[in-house]
């Protein structure tokens, strides 16, 4: 009995801190019990891809790491295949060889793209990088059509809904493997509730719901754990800055770069909750962007179960408070303009 509670425990807490790099080493060399698992980092050697990479070849459960981008990756590929963990590293460069990249693939993680620079809009982002999903999207359907695909490539708001309808054109749509990564959001969430807190940041937990792009992400605050009571004012400014966490970071960096290594911590997160799942691995709840019934809007973020196909269900919002009530119906306009843009996009084009 206390075995299996130490088991449970467990579980819940990987997909709330993160192991040290000896505690990940140590796991690495009892990982003949773990299915083989291959992930695919498509844009591996920018910003986000390099330390995502890094991220993902100290995580045990991966066994081939396969690494794309258009210029670069064999680089980054011998770096990174140097270091003593169980993955085997292969890098891919160019769209000839992106095939190569993709086949067998049990999990693709696309962060791809341009980053976000000061003075950039939305319009800017958009424009570039919905055709980088599309194209990448539509060699996934031809090469490694039941792999979980991971959007980080942003606005995840539109390329989601994009790649959902590339896979649909493509006759390879299933929603339960199609997840928009805002995990991001969730870190932020964590890290500033808990200063303010003054809690252990291990021990939080904040569900962050909407989108992935200012007024639409939605951090509730009234669900946090440990309860805090923290003022209106303190739970409007957490909000805030949770929402605009990202532009706080192209700032920090003065035009030099944006939030690519939270970023990466943020993706691998996420990626190492779909290894679970997909590995079994009971109990496994993080939020995402997703096919969604919970609202009126075809995707939206919530906590997700994940497991063996991907998503298992999509979890509802539980009680709001009324700020976070008003939130939400102040980000579905928004939102719905972003997914619809997608979709057009995709259609269109």
């Amino acid at each position: 009995m206390k075995a299996a509670m130490l088991r449970s425990v467990l579980r819940r807490s990987c997909s709330t801190t993160v192991p040290s790099a000896s505690h990940v080493m140590r796991r690495g060399f009892s990982s003949e019990s773990s299915p083989e698992r291959k992930v695919a980092v498509l844009g591996a050697a920018g910003g986000i891809g390099q330390p995502l990479a890094l991220l993902m070849k100290l995580n045990p459960l991966v066994s081939k790491l396969s690494l794309y981008d258009i210029a670069g990756t064999p680089g980054v590929a011998a770096d990174i295949s140097h270091i003593n963990t169980r993955s085997e590293v292969a890098g891919f460069m160019g769209e000839d060889q992106l095939g190569q990249a993709l086949e067998g693939s049990d999990i693709v993680i696309i962060p791809a793209g341009v980053p976000r620079k000061p003075g950039m809009t939305r319009d800017d982002l958009f424009n570039i990088n919905a055709g980088i999903v599309k194209s990448l999207c539509t060699a996934i359907s031809k090469y490694c059509p039941n792999a979980l695909v991971n959007m980080i490539s942003n606005p995840v708001n539109s390329t989601v809904p994009i790649a959902a309808e590339i896979f649909k054109k493509a006759g390879t749509y299933n929603e339960k493997k199609l997840f928009g990564v805002t995990t991001l959001d969730v870190v932020r969430a964590k890290t500033f509730y808990a200063g303010k807190a003054k809690v252990n940041v291990a021990g939080v937990n904040v569900p962050v719901v909407g989108g992935h792009a200012g007024i639409t992400i939605l951090p509730l605050f009234s669900q946090a754990t440990p309860t805090a009571n923290l003022p209106d004012e303190e739970i409007k400014a957490l909000t805030k800055r949770t929402q605009d966490g990202g532009t706080e970071v192209v700032e920090a960096k003065a035009g030099k770069g944006s939030a690519t290594l939270s970023m990466a911590y943020a993706g691998a997160i996420f990626a190492d909750a779909c290894l679970k799942g997909l590995n079994g691995v009971p109990d496994v709840v993080e939020c995402s962007f997703v096919q969604s019934t919970i609202t009126e809007l075809p995707f939206f973020a919530s906590k997700v179960w994940l497991g063996k196909n991907g998503v298992e269900e999509v979890l509802g919002l539980g009680p709001l408070s009324d700020y976070e009530q008003q939130g939400l119906e102040a980000l579905k306009p928004e939102l719905k303009s972003s997914i619809e843009k997608g979709i057009k996009f995709a259609n269109q084009s």
